[in-house]
């Protein structure tokens, strides 16, 4: 093992779970502990790891801070699904003095699609003969949608191209204002996850597609997460730290 890393602990032991073991040995981190339904974080028992890791549900996640903020140990937030609880779980960070990273995708190639997103849809600003639009897919078992993902680059578009101003996430009936962006969703089979943003004009259509063959970039992010988040304070996006490593340009 490598003594430099952060000792890790793993929280939820699913498909997630057991890809962030696999990874966290291949490169010599240290698991220290693994915790699931039968085996709970004790919120008054001493453990050795740094940094915990989750990949549970969002009604898992409260409870599971505020115990790991009571024992001191930091966080990587890698469950979507929270954000309408995200006061409560900042003060839980702030009121114990830890720091947690969050995010909507671990993925680095991910995180890289969202800067190109960003670009693309400033573009279109000077382009309004071209329209945008969003769909994802992901595996049957999936249990929230749209993902976590797609909410993320559906506000990167609101955020940065002016003619759209509200997402519709469901089935539409009807016509489409132009202020809207459409977001669409299909669950089947084991598609780990691919979104593909549509840029179309009467003249010709551009496909932006991050596909994810497997849930190992997750895990090297969340991985690299911990890394950088291992001895700090505070509330991070898994954004700032890529801005940390890559720059803000």
């Amino acid at each position: 093992m490598n003594q430099s890393l952060p000792k890790i602990a793993i929280v939820g032991y699913g498909s997630m779970g057991k890809e962030i073991e696999k990874t966290a040995l291949s490169r010599e981190f240290q698991i220290t502990d693994i915790f699931e339904i039968d085996n709970p974080i004790g919120e008054h028992q001493k453990y050795n790891y740094d940094v915990a890791i989750d990949f549970t549900f969002p009604d898992s996640v409260i409870e599971n801070v505020r115990k790991l903020s009571l024992l001191k140990k930091n966080i990587v937030l890698g469950t979507t699904g929270w954000m309408a609880h995200a006061e409560a779980i900042k003060k839980y960070v702030n009121d114990n003095g830890i720091g947690l990273v969050y995010g909507s995708n671990f993925s680095v190639g991910m995180n890289m699609f969202f800067r190109i997103v960003e670009t693309a849809s400033k573009i279109l600003n000077n382009h309004p003969e071209y329209d945008i639009m969003l769909h994802e897919l992901h595996h049957s078992r999936k249990k929230d949608s749209p993902s976590g993902t797609a909410k993320t680059l559906a506000d990167i578009i609101l955020s940065n191209y002016s003619m759209k101003d509200n997402v519709l996430e469901e089935t539409s009936h009807d016509k489409i204002g132009n202020n809207t962006l459409h977001l669409t969703s299909t669950r089947g089979g084991d598609i780990t996850g691919t979104h593909t943003v549509y840029i179309d004009s009467k003249a010709d259509t551009i496909e932006l597609i991050h596909r994810a063959k497997s849930r190992r970039g997750f895990a090297e992010g969340a991985l690299l997460a911990a890394e950088w988040i291992h001895g700090k304070k505070g509330y991070f996006d898994f954004q700032d730290v890529l801005n940390d490593i890559w720059g803000k340009g």
